[in-house]
């Protein structure tokens, strides 16, 4: 007999999500041979993440996030290609491990559909001004390579009295005290964070060093593999940061020099006239007739017609995943068959390749979103708790 655990406006949470979940959780640790804290505080931590799930959900159905089958079948195709295993070995193994097939595409799109809400939340509440890049970028030149860290949030509720908010600070020096006693990181995350990540142990994954949490930016170029900081404050509460990893990433970019032609499809130019043109100026060409005189005297690619179709240098994927395929499996002087785009017909004519360290050239357009990243996520947590806190939630357990 199934019952209701916690009831989430109008929503419920149920015993049997919560025992899955729960068991979902002590599965993954254990067979990692992590240590999990007790039974009541596991279903706890797992208790609260299903709620702020919940939410989420209502929000994201009454803002009108929708996600597509097509979406969940990439998401689900991309997951197997990593994990080196087909469709089907996945599907046995899911159903094997107690789950319906049909129970983890609604699980998989509830995820995704989660991501979007919070990308938009958090996005649209985030504004990045010239002088804040022009500061971080002066502030990060001795800062370089990636970092793999580990995260616990004790938080403090908006609006917490001075008494809870030395409550909060207490327990977080404790859990640092803990964790510098041995207390192994990732259980301590799953014992005692508020963050969102405190189910995979604290685990922020890999971070470019300037897309570090900002509060431990100052401190990152002086730490080491297996350092933790002491808690930090922030108007959501007060994290315990731990470098697990680190690495230095390349930054070499292969790029390509090629020339284009373009028949644009226009109210006036028929897709079947502008696919004639293009066929009709691939023959000539492939009769000797020189590329750079056609492309001038046909191609509709303003940006490159009056240079004889010369686009430079350029990253492939600039211009979408189907010119970047064709042009990879191109030689030098080589030319695509004819093919269409939402643009018009094309063709590409690879002039030569290199590989060149373009990091300077991207470091001003990867500040922006790098700020804008990390400010997101930390109106993220902020939009969480208030989520919590405008919202009818009632236990039951």
């Amino acid at each position: 007999i199934d019952s209701i655990v916690a009831v989430v406006e109008e929503d419920v949470v149920l015993r049997s999500e919560l025992d899955a979940s729960v068991s979902a959780v002590v599965s993954q640790f254990t067979s990692a041979g992590r240590q999990l804290p007790p039974r009541a505080v596991l279903e706890k931590q797992v208790l609260d993440q299903l709620i702020v799930t919940k939410l989420q959900l209502l929000r994201a159905e009454a803002r009108g996030v929708r996600v597509s089958d097509q979406e969940i079948d990439s998401f689900i195709n991309d997951v197997a290609r990593k994990s080196g295993i087909t469709i089907n070995q996945m599907r046995r193994t899911i159903v094997e491990d107690g789950l319906s097939w049909k129970k983890f595409r609604q699980d998989v799109n509830d995820q995704l559909a989660t991501q979007q809400l919070q990308r938009r939340i958090a996005f649209s509440r985030v504004d990045v001004s010239e002088t804040e890049i022009d500061i971080h970028l002066s502030s990060q030149d001795n800062i370089t390579g990636e970092y793999q860290l580990g995260h616990i949030l004790i938080s403090i509720p908006e609006g917490s009295s001075a008494g809870a908010i030395e409550t909060a600070r207490n327990q977080a020096d404790k859990v640092y005290q803990e964790l510098q006693d041995g207390m192994d990181f990732v259980t301590a995350a799953i014992t005692y964070s508020n963050g969102p990540q405190a189910l995979q142990g604290g685990d922020l994954g890999w971070r470019d060093a300037t897309q570090v949490p900002s509060l431990v930016v100052s401190q990152i170029s002086e730490m080491e593999v297996g350092d933790l900081t002491r808690p930090l404050r922030d108007p959501s509460g007060f994290h315990i940061i731990r470098i697990n990893d680190f690495r230095l990433p390349t930054k070499m970019v292969r790029e390509v020099k090629a020339q284009h032609i373009m028949i644009e499809v226009t109210e006036l130019v028929s897709d079947g006239e502008a696919e004639a043109t293009i066929r009709d100026i691939y023959r000539q060409i492939q009769g000797e007739v020189d590329f750079a005189e056609l492309a001038k005297k046909f191609s509709d690619d303003t940006s490159s017609a009056n240079l004889g179709g010369d686009m430079g240098w350029f990253v492939p994927t600039q211009y979408g995943p189907r010119v970047a395929e064709l042009l990879s499996e191109l030689q030098v002087d080589e030319m695509t068959e004819p093919f269409k785009t939402p643009a018009g017909w094309h063709l590409f004519k690879k002039i030569a390749n290199r590989e060149e360290d373009r990091t300077e050239e991207f470091i001003r357009s990867n500040a922006l979103e790098t700020i804008r990243q990390r400010k997101a996520e930390e109106e993220l947590i902020l939009w969480i708790r208030e989520l919590r806190d405008e919202a009818y939630i009632e236990y039951r357990i």
